[in-house]
């Protein structure tokens, strides 16, 4: 009798252990579904993961009108679509506590005293940080160029389906008109965006 009502009890631990176990798989594995579905979603449903340092060029003749950014620099001076006009420009979106902003910043400095020369400014397009915050980290990496104060989204919207707003940094290249010529979604890399700067300052 002893022994017949251990068996079940061992059957049902055994059972209940499996199932435990089944649960925590199906579980993790949500998580990470989870994660990376909100990753897809933030990419604006374009088929990638926001962030992933994917690059898309778009051809001259498929670019859309000149962007209508309009802001204010942290050192107080406007900016308008017209600043845009007969020059390359590079747009990168930051904030202070971004991890791969830290990592490209000095790139992106070494990229600008290359280019100044040639014609090509560079905007840092901030979208969190006050003012002291800002300035504490173009002054640990040297960042010459200035950036936007757009922390009520004003430049982000102006450039809205091209650059998701949970993917930071994201780096655009604009043509001599304004228009969008090229992007980069997550960290750059100095090579790449050397190119696709060097081919919209050749148009």
């Amino acid at each position: 009798m002893t022994h017949n009502n251990l068996t079940p009890r061992r059957s049902v631990l055994a059972a209940g252990g499996l199932a435990l176990a089944a649960l925590t798989l199906g579980l993790s594995g949500c998580a990470q579904e989870d994660a990376l579905a909100k990753q897809a979603k933030a990419g604006d449903n374009k088929n990638y993961v926001a962030g992933d340092g994917s690059v898309t060029e778009f051809a001259a003749a498929d670019r859309k009108d000149a962007v209508q950014v309009k802001g204010t620099l942290f050192n107080g001076t406007p900016v308008t679509p017209a600043d845009f006009q007969g020059k390359v420009t590079v747009l990168n979106f930051w904030f202070a506590a971004c991890a791969p902003c830290r990592v490209e910043a000095p790139i992106l400095e070494e990229l600008h005293q290359e280019f100044k020369d040639q014609g090509v400014q560079f905007f840092g397009v901030n979208l969190r940080d006050e003012k002291p915050t800002a300035e504490a980290f173009e002054k640990t990496f040297n960042l010459t160029y200035p950036s936007f104060d757009d922390k009520d989204g004003g430049v982000l919207l102006s450039v809205s389906g091209l650059v998701p707003p949970g993917a930071v940094p994201t780096t655009l290249v604009l043509d001599k008109q304004g228009r969008v010529a090229s992007r980069v979604l997550g960290e750059i890399e100095k090579g790449t965006l050397k190119a696709l700067i060097t081919a919209a300052a050749a148009e």
